[in-house]
């Protein structure tokens, strides 16, 4: 099978390529994958319950209803959607190869919208099914100005900047904010350091880790542990926040484009192309500080005009 355009990934990045492509008449071919990276075609917001930060409804919408509709409208304007993960990927030469789980072909561009998958903690009672999305999430962000949070003693694991910089976030909302780190000092840079220490409504456990989360229908504990003193106790919280990092889905690209030291990918200034020709990323692949919805559809959108551009070119 040979197209002109491929899209990977199944995100608002790669959704608004995909809308913008098949707009262009491209006729795009997006692989949305199937349960890649452990999340259901759609990414992260399939994962999450009301977005209420997304231009357009001032009602708010679910994740996974925001993401429906956006596949609806990129198979209105055309696009071919296949519900399977693109595994393997020859970037060496044009057309560019690939292999998905049934089927291979080729494409003249590329547009990577795989995204990163959050790193969660393998805590008793908030894996899914359980506790999580009940008050416990991995974007504060995202989800630190539901009402269920507002006015609540709310904590954060994590002792990075995105750890304190969401801790501080969650002031604006919860009345008490916990910042519970395995060390006893934190990994952030000074300045953000100074911020969280100095935060009247922030307090660091110290040398802490998160061994349970406890509730019926919602969050209403956390169970800590001193490493230091081995003490246990429950901790009452409405909300709990992990902020040690995300990881990008880039593995099966087999290091054929430019990273940096934590494997998201590297596009050009004012651009989304990688340093192969004909190669564009979009989204939170290669977005490490903004991770928003909104933001990774502002990038699928110029990773569409830009591979618009290359293939008229």
């Amino acid at each position: 099978m040979s197209h002109r355009l491929l899209i990977i990934g199944s995100g608002p990045a790669a959704h608004t390529a995909a809308i913008y492509a098949a707009r262009a008449e491209l006729k795009p071919v997006l692989f949305e994958g199937f349960m890649a990276g452990g999340v259901a075609a759609g990414g992260q917001l399939t994962t999450t319950t009301d977005v209420e930060n997304f231009p357009g409804f001032p009602e708010g919408i679910m994740g996974p209803e925001l993401m429906e509709r956006l596949r609806a409208q990129s198979e209105r304007f055309g696009t071919t959607i296949y519900t399977e993960t693109v595994n393997e990927i020859d970037l060496s030469s044009r057309p560019f190869r690939f292999k998905a789980d049934s089927q291979q072909g080729s494409a003249e561009a590329v547009i990577i919208a795989t995204g990163a998958t959050a790193k969660r903690l393998d805590i008793p009672g908030a894996n899914d099914g359980e506790l999580w999305q009940r008050g416990i999430s991995a974007c504060a962000v995202c989800d630190g100005a539901l009402p269920a949070f507002r006015d609540q003693t709310l904590a954060v694991i994590g002792g990075g900047d995105s750890a304190v910089e969401e801790a501080s976030f969650l002031t604006k909302y919860g009345s008490k904010v916990y910042i519970v780190h395995r060390r006893d000092e934190l990994r952030a840079s000074k300045i953000m350091q100074h911020r969280a220490l100095n935060n009247p409504k922030i307090e660091m456990l110290w040398s802490h880790v998160v061994t349970e989360a406890k509730g019926e229908d919602f969050l209403q504990a956390i169970r800590v542990k001193d490493l230091k003193t081995d003490e246990e106790r429950d901790v009452p919280v409405a909300g709990l926040f992990f902020a040690i990092g995300h990881i990008p889905n880039t593995a099966f690209l087999s290091g054929q484009l430019d990273t940096d030291d934590q494997d998201y990918l590297i596009t050009k200034p004012d651009s989304t192309q990688t340093n192969v020709p004909g190669v564009f990323a979009a989204g939170d692949v290669q977005d490490k500080k903004w991770r928003q919805a909104v933001t990774a559809a502002g990038t699928g959108c110029m990773a569409a005009l830009e591979a618009e551009h290359f293939l008229a070119s």
